[in-house]
């Protein structure tokens, strides 16, 4: 079927034969490639009704400038490995819900699928312009690929598993042609990964993160949630954006250091263009009148040369060392792990802060997200008898701690000493599981543990407050145990401070 308001654009492009090739047929392999429900997606026309979710307010807005006086813009959408049907899905919804005399092209990156036909059929369409990479390159340097092959003033990167709902580009292009320095996106809508069921997103919501620099959706506070039901169509500030759909200026998008080239696969460069975009004098937006469906999934479909933990945490590095100044010490208190993930060379990029002049985290925190609670200042260091250090020895669901060589990077050695009187390594605490004689000095998450207090004394020991027993490493397999407070070797610590 071909899909109203295309015309020419499928005069050469047989869609029934794309979609054609890896259909899944047997339901125990749904998910087996993409994460996703695939035999749902396949079953859908690609270019299915959805709801218009957008508010009544946004629906009878008139736009703040002529269609005629807004630039163009070029859609750029990467992919590795995508789903024909949702691939497909997501370009026709861009094509049959946006002004033709607006969208100046679509370009599709082919991050090195395995079937190199999985794009370049795509190219039959008009508007459609496919380039593939020679290799694996990842989000961040397949999208800066497709930006230097745009030819439009504006650049509009989305996901390869969107849809783009009714009217949802004007109202983006109007924010950044009144000021080339905002970046926009739209409210991302849910398509469900199960039977692929439209839901619209609440409007109420913007983007945040915890100090484990990870990307949350939370509610606004309550001072702008009580604007926006005055007014609907106002748009939201916000400290993060989810980084998969978003509109941006090409000049600026070039002139702020486009992303960082170093960055891997994916993860991360949404916290880091969020902080440059902020600290060198931009805005992020929130668009309420534009909407754009997008399957969320619960896992990667693809692979993380290295494993997707390392990629995330050195991307992470990378961003929290460059933008985040000392309050990168929060997030290495958060995840110590992180710490023994290099992370590269960042000197052209804090090269690229001091030639832009960028404003310092505090100011990103006083300013744009007060509401995020900076944690105290909490010492850290070592817990060392002579060569060996108190250890977690990676066992972070109540196992026994023990000793190891001091390595002096941190990770699994490092704690905190902290006001409470707790020694923590992250959300985990020192305690044991019981208060008698030679019990196990274990690691627990801090909320979960028991017996937790400890007190380092003038001896050099230090003893559990709710037992009065002393840390003792005397145990035969090196394992640390409580003790009768005595003065002896195997009691007295040194306390390493970093």
């Amino acid at each position: 079927m071909i899909p109203p308001g295309l015309g020419d654009r499928y005069s050469f492009f047989d869609q029934k034969s794309y979609l054609s090739v890896n259909v899944i047929l047997d339901e125990k392999d749904a998910y087996k490639y993409n994460k996703f429900n695939q035999i749902a997606s396949d079953k859908l026309s690609s270019s299915r009704g959805i709801p218009d979710t957008r508010s009544s307010a946004c629906k009878s807005r008139q736009p703040s400038a002529s269609i005629s006086e807004l630039p163009q813009t070029s859609v750029i959408i990467t992919f590795h490995n995508e789903a024909r049907s949702t691939l497909l899905r997501t370009i026709v919804s861009v094509l049959n819900r946006s002004p033709d005399s607006l969208l100046k092209e679509i370009i599709l990156v082919d991050d090195f699928s395995d079937n190199v036909a999985d794009g370049e059929e795509l190219a039959r369409i008009d508007k459609v312009v496919v380039l593939r990479n020679t290799k694996r390159e990842g989000l961040m340097r397949s999208r800066v690929k497709g930006a230097a092959a745009a030819t439009s003033d504006v650049l509009t990167f989305l996901d390869s598993h969107c849809e783009c709902n009714q009217d949802w580009l004007v109202p983006l292009l109007e924010r950044v042609h009144q000021d080339h320095r905002r970046v926009v996106s739209p409210i991302i809508d849910v398509i469900n990964m199960d039977n692929f069921q439209y839901v619209g997103a609440s409007a109420d919501l913007r983007g945040g993160f915890d100090w484990n620099l990870v990307f949350k959706w939370e509610y606004l506070p309550e001072v702008e949630r009580i604007k926006r039901k005055k007014d609907p169509t106002r748009v939201i500030e916000t400290p993060m954006i989810a980084g998969g759909l978003f509109m941006i200026n090409r000049t600026y998008f070039n002139e702020i250091g486009r992303y960082d080239m170093q960055m891997d696969i994916w993860g991360g460069e949404n916290l880091e263009i969020s902080f440059r975009v902020w600290q060198c004098g931009g805005k992020l937006e929130i668009v309420p009148c534009s909407r754009v469906g997008h399957v969320f999934r619960k896992q990667h479909p693809y692979s993380f040369p290295g494993g997707s933990g390392n990629v995330f945490a050195r991307n992470t590095r990378r961003a929290a060392e460059v933008w985040m100044d000392d309050y990168k010490n929060f997030y290495y208190n958060a995840v110590p792990l992180a710490k023994n993930v290099p992370f590269g060379n960042i000197g052209s990029r804090l090269e690229l802060r001091s030639r832009l002049q960028c404003k310092p985290f505090k100011w990103f925190l006083d300013n744009i997200y007060p509401d995020l609670e900076v944690p105290e200042r909490r010492p850290a260091g070592t817990i060392r008898q002579g060569e060996l250090c108190l250890d977690t020895l990676g066992r972070l669901a109540d196992g026994a701690i023990g000793l190891y060589t001091c390595h002096n990077a941190g990770g699994n050695q490092e704690w905190l000493f902290t006001s409470e009187a707790t020694i923590q390594h992250a959300d985990y605490c020192l305690s044991t599981d019981n208060l008698t004689q030679d019990s196990p000095v274990v690691i627990e998450l801090c909320q979960q543990a028991s017996f937790k207090k400890w007190e380092f004394l003038g001896s050099g020991q230090i003893r559990q407050k709710e037992s009065g027993l002393c840390l003792d490493s005397t145990d035969e397999e090196d394992n640390v145990t409580i003790q009768h407070c005595l003065d002896t070797r195997s009691q007295k610590w040194k306390k390493d401070m970093n």
